[in-house]
């Protein structure tokens, strides 16, 4: 388990902005969530996107109340598509649904076990192929899911507007800034972009 205390040690050192920021928000608190398993975690992804915490949460909650508290492949294929679209599942998600469960029962992504060994990238490459799962989804399983501590999601917008405030600007930064940037937060860039996230619920000054 990374040492976290010296990981933002190392981020003051590295990067003067993002050590004011630090400062001002405090101690690194975010926790992994737990993965029963990767379908699961995949089904809460896709459920959660363009949607409210509460709303999403309320779909997925049914869906499990239809499939299981833990979301098996088998389980959800067995389901209609009337009965799901029921729980509030768009149309495109209910889409991304039906081709993740194809993907897991046809041995096309790798189990939670072999995930665990894989490299940042492979992992998301393996799992970009599912419809519905992007770099961005990918990055939020790599950092929320599994603990990967050096991942910068660019494209993030509460990534971008933290660091547009942490510089001073205005104008919302472009994904190649912060990338840019990120090299010298290497490799604790989650992290760091835990603090960006942080910046949004700072006071104005």
């Amino acid at each position: 388990m990374p040492d976290f205390a010296d990981a933002v040690a190392y981020l003051k050192a590295a990067d003067p902005k993002l050590a004011a920021v630090i400062d001002r928000v405090g101690p690194y608190t975010l926790k992994r969530r737990p993965m029963p398993n990767l379908f699961h975690a995949l089904c809460q992804s896709i459920a959660y996107q363009q949607l409210s915490g509460k709303a999403a949460a309320t779909i997925f909650g049914r869906v499990q109340a239809l499939a299981g508290k833990i979301l098996l492949a088998d389980k959800i294929k067995a389901i209609d598509d009337a009965a799901l679209r029921a729980c509030g599942l768009s149309r495109a998600k209910l889409a991304a649904f039906r081709d993740l469960s194809d993907k897991v029962l046809g041995g096309v992504l790798p189990d939670k076990r072999a995930l665990i060994k894989l490299g940042d990238e492979e992992v998301i490459e393996r799992l970009t192929v599912v419809r519905g799962i992007g770099r961005w989804s990918a990055e939020m399983i790599l950092m929320f899911r599994l603990g990967r501590p050096d991942v910068l999601p660019v494209t993030d917008y509460g990534v971008r507007k933290g660091f547009t405030i942490m510089l001073g600007k205005r104008k919302l930064a472009e994904p190649e800034q912060i990338s840019a940037r990120g090299k010298r937060w290497a490799p604790w860039r989650s992290i760091a972009s835990w603090y960006l996230w942080r910046v949004l619920e700072l006071p104005k000054s």
